[in-house]
């Protein structure tokens, strides 16, 4: 990938602090309820999946209360849901920038995963009230919270990047996006427990790497009530290491012919 690269990116540093703070002001100035709207989403996805899974389908919620066990999913299913599609589209949404000056692309994909991860620890605040509200206090597994933040930062950074080319030169990837996202998400454990899922398809499950994302935080947050699927963790674990790696390889091949093809 060449180092010149690397340098050339850390010397960019300020303007990724600039793309990233344009794009918090932009994202709220403009808004009524500001910074509000960043809890409004979380919380009307738990309050759904409360009601109809909670409350009717009486899905198992491992000993937590299910508002909680629920949120702890919604936050980073969203972080990745609003990451993946931003990055897939950067090179889209940002034509009238790197149409006009050179810069190492590689800062807008990283600077929309900032935003997300900003946005994330702002609706954070409602998960903090809610189990404050319940009585739900974390065990020493909540300081393990930070690895699985890198690891959501990284997932969603490098899966995204692997369809940056395929939505530069197929715009219709951006239509395809939100029903992937749908499809994925009806398949993860947002809502439900894995342990509604038959031991013999247990392995075929772990083999999504949302799944270990979303267990991992409810094994690092939820308390003594939570055990960790390990299996799950590591598939998470490897396929980031290799989305990471395989999603900046394709994104420098191609970054040159970006503008000539948007």
């Amino acid at each position: 990938m060449g180092s010149r690269y690397w340098t050339e990116l850390w010397r960019c540093r300020e303007l990724l602090v600039f793309l990233t703070w344009r794009d918090i002001v932009v994202r709220y100035k403009q808004t009524t309820f500001g910074l509000a709207w960043v809890w409004v989403r979380p919380l009307m996805t738990m309050l759904v999946f409360t009601v109809v899974f909670g409350n009717f389908a009486k899905m198992p919620s491992d000993g937590l209360p299910y508002s909680v066990f629920v949120l702890i999913a919604v936050l980073p299913w969203q972080f990745f849901s609003n990451s993946f599609s931003g990055v897939a589209n950067s090179m889209n949404d940002n034509i009238s920038i790197i149409s006009k000056i050179y810069f190492p692309r590689l800062i807008l994909p990283i600077s929309v995963v900032i935003v997300c991860f900003v946005d994330t620890l702002i609706a954070a605040v409602i998960l903090v009230v809610l189990m404050l509200w319940f009585g739900c206090s974390p065990n020493w597994h909540i300081v393990f919270t930070p690895l699985f933040l890198l690891l959501m930062f990284v997932f969603s950074l490098g899966s995204g990047l692997l369809l940056v080319n395929l939505s530069v030169r197929y715009h219709d990837v951006r239509y395809i996006i939100p029903f992937f996202l749908q499809f994925a998400m009806y398949i993860s454990p947002v809502g439900f427990s894995i342990s509604i899922v038959p031991a013999n398809w247990r392995l075929l499950y772990d083999m999504n790497p949302l799944v270990g994302l979303i267990e991992g935080f409810r094994w690092a947050l939820g308390g003594s009530a939570m055990s960790l699927d390990i299996t799950a963790v590591a598939v998470t674990c490897v396929l980031s290491v290799v989305f990471i790696f395989l999603g900046i390889y394709s994104f420098r091949r191609t970054e040159a012919t970006f503008v000539d093809l948007i």
